[in-house]
């Protein structure tokens, strides 16, 4: 007879025969498999995290140098002050040219004095000249009253004591006379170039303005040499103007 069997027997159900009796296992509940662990992002190892925090320091630091770098100045990078060689000619009035003066004054100078870069030239009347003597002005256009300027006198053969030399000067020099009266303190001494030419050194600082002047006899002629600036100028400016004023010389002596 042919064995049948029940379609039960694919399953998990288990018939166990002891006796003629039958004991029928229940069929296991299908199990549930345990929910899958959530995946939490692991937190990057130290060494990382150093490195990350470096990297951050080191950016920051190169954007705080950027932002707090001072910007260059434009002041710094101007060039030095440049000077033009003027020559005078110390004509007399008599003989002076009018406005311009005389056309060749290299060939006929009897001084030279250095002029700084931009300055202008104040052109002498005859008038002037035969007053008091002005041969020559150059100022700052920027500033007026930072100015050097030249005059002389003829019929001098040396100089005079220092303080007689400086209050003769005075009194053809209406500035030069409220300078004195207004000044703190005013220095005189002698000094000789590499040829032995005497020159009377002054400086006059006044409450106001400073000046330096710088004279000397040569060609029977006295040259005063003047540089004067109001104070706010003259602490801008003091080393150009010491060097426009050490630049005066006559010919014959640089």
């Amino acid at each position: 007879m042919a064995t049948m069997f029940s379609p039960s027997t694919f399953f998990s159900t288990t018939t166990t025969t002891n006796t003629p009796n039958t004991t029928i296992t229940s069929p296991k509940p299908p199990q549930t498999p345990p929910p899958s662990k959530s995946h939490l992002p692991i937190p990057p190892s130290k060494p990382l995290l150093l490195t990350t925090l470096t990297a951050t320091l080191t950016a920051t630091a190169a954007t705080a140098a950027i932002l707090t770098a001072t910007p260059p100045s434009f002041a710094d990078s101007t060039a030095a002050t440049t000077y033009q060689v003027y020559y005078g000619t110390a004509a007399s009035a008599a003989n002076y040219g009018g406005y311009g003066g005389n056309s060749n004054k290299k060939d006929s100078a009897e001084y030279v004095y250095d002029v700084p870069d931009g300055w202008k030239e104040r052109l002498v009347s005859k008038v002037e000249k035969g007053t008091n003597g002005t041969d020559s002005e150059f100022y700052n256009p920027k500033k007026k009253s930072e100015k050097e300027y030249l005059t002389f006198l003829s019929g001098f053969r040396q100089l005079a004591p220092k303080d007689l030399v400086l209050n003769n000067l005075a009194l053809s020099d209406v500035n030069l006379q409220d300078l004195l009266a207004s000044a703190d303190n005013v220095t005189s001494e002698e000094k000789k170039d590499e040829k032995g030419q005497v020159y009377y050194v002054y400086e006059i600082d006044g409450v106001a303005a400073h000046s330096l002047i710088s004279v000397t006899c040569a060609q029977n002629k006295l040259y005063a040499h003047f540089v004067n600036a109001p104070t706010p100028e003259w602490n801008r400016d003091s080393d150009m103007l010491k060097h426009v004023h050490e630049s005066f010389k006559t010919i014959g002596s640089f």
